[in-house]
């Protein structure tokens, strides 16, 4: 991804625009032929030569085609680079190269994420039935298996692999239409041409630049992806606690946590997820600061995305593939998630007894009462939750004690783990 916004690919897209302006000019019998493929077979630039020349005319693409042209100029072919730019303004080739360029990155950040959502996958089905306890307000609710964890965030994956492809086709778009957008100089079937030439869609109408809300939804999307980045480690985070370790990242051989702690075994690439994803959103909101531009087009956004374009891109890019190596080599644990669940001896079947002794004939308020009462009881005390339900004799009053152990029981819980998988995976 970083080699993609180095300086070198980046003239090297302004000048396949160019290039690529010249042809189909040449097409449309306004530029030579002759200078079209003297153009396409010689122009080339130097980078270093490109930075001279701009710290004296003050003009990145003015820099860039002077370059140009002193290349044809020494491979003998002066004449022919005076149809170099032609028609063109600075941003006719800045905007739709950028598009180049994000297309580029999109390609590899579309990788990335059907990357991890293979590997979400693969555990997902690998822990269908691990039985863990789920969590509400971090407080222990009823019983899931760790494999629903994973196809929700698989889930969450699938959506966000759908709005990074869409982002990724709203700025794929070019625009020759001059320095006010009305095609004063080349007309819209040469953009036409060109954009097809270079894969990409035209902007149906313009400014000098390219509308950057198309832009604000693109690093936009790129702030969600990273954002359930995040959210997959910090549950990463919140189940290797001490006294959770339910799973942790995977910690290799000669691997120190501490240099004060040797028994110290931190979350650390899942610590690094988190805290670069809130860079990602930060940008975000740059993004939409550069819609509003003096009467549709000034300045104000260029240097931004110079520098939250390859952050975002490149963080975006990092944050996937830390992600995915999180999820494939994740150490879990389900013995400690059986005995997790089972600690407070039957409490989180709660739920399940009150809806039991109402269906059994027990006034809704009467069943809160009793079974919160008990509930309350062996949270304070922790005591047995179960044992207690079975005691209580106005609830064996009308249940039997094979309906009190079909409420405490797991199977009942998740019989429908199995078609929520069906759905989530079809």
């Amino acid at each position: 991804m970083g080699r993609i916004w180095t300086d070198e690919n980046k003239f090297q897209q302004w000048l396949e625009v160019e290039l690529a302006a010249s042809e189909a000019l040449a097409e449309l019998g306004e530029v030579p032929a002759e200078a079209a493929r003297l153009l396409r077979q010689h122009a080339g630039f130097e980078v270093a030569r490109i930075f001279e020349i701009e710290k004296e005319v003050k003009h990145d693409v003015i820099a860039f085609t002077t370059s140009v042209a002193e290349t044809m100029a020494k491979a003998g072919h002066a004449e022919a680079s005076r149809w170099l730019h032609y028609g063109l303004t600075s941003n006719d080739i800045v905007d739709t190269a950028q598009a180049l360029l994000l297309q580029q990155a999109s390609a590899i950040l579309v990788r990335d994420l059907e990357a991890l959502q293979a590997v979400l996958k693969r555990r997902a089905l690998e822990f269908q039935h691990t039985v863990q306890i789920g969590r509400t307000h971090g407080v222990h609710a009823e019983p899931i298996t760790f494999g629903m964890k994973l196809a929700l965030w698989y889930d969450e994956a699938g959506r966000n692999l759908g709005r990074l492809r869409r982002a990724a086709e709203e700025v794929q778009i070019g625009k020759t239409s001059g320095a006010v957008g009305t095609y004063a100089h080349i007309g819209p079937e040469v953009e036409e041409r060109i954009c097809a030439r270079l894969k990409l869609n035209q902007a149906p109408v313009a400014s000098q630049v390219i509308p950057r809300d198309r832009h604000a939804h693109f690093v936009a999307t790129l702030a969600l992806v990273t954002a359930m980045c995040e959210q997959i480690a910090l549950e990463v985070r919140h189940l290797q606690r001490t006294e959770v370790r339910e799973a942790e990242e995977y910690f290799s051989k000669g691997q120190k946590g501490s240099s004060a702690m040797p028994h110290k075994r931190n979350p650390v690439t899942s610590e690094q997820i988190c805290g670069l994803a809130r860079v990602v959103r930060a940008n975000a909101q740059a993004t939409f600061e550069d819609i509003a531009l003096w009467h549709e087009r000034d300045i104000s956004h260029s240097s931004v995305e110079r520098v939250i374009l390859p952050d975002s891109t490149i963080l975006a890019d990092y944050l996937l593939d830390k992600t995915t190596q999180l999820v494939d080599k994740l150490m879990v644990y389900p013995e400690r998630m059986k005995r997790n669940l089972e600690m407070t001896r039957g409490l989180v079947f709660s739920g399940q007894v009150l809806l039991d002794l109402a269906a059994a004939g027990m006034l809704r308020e009467q069943a809160y009462r009793l079974v919160q009462g008990h509930a309350m009881r062996a949270w304070e005390q922790e005591g047995d939750f179960r044992a207690a339900i079975e005691a209580d004799p106005e609830i064996r009053a009308v249940m039997k004690p094979e309906q009190i152990a079909e409420a405490f029981s797991l199977e009942r819980q998740l019989r429908n783990v199995d078609r929520i998988f069906e759905r989530v995976f079809a």
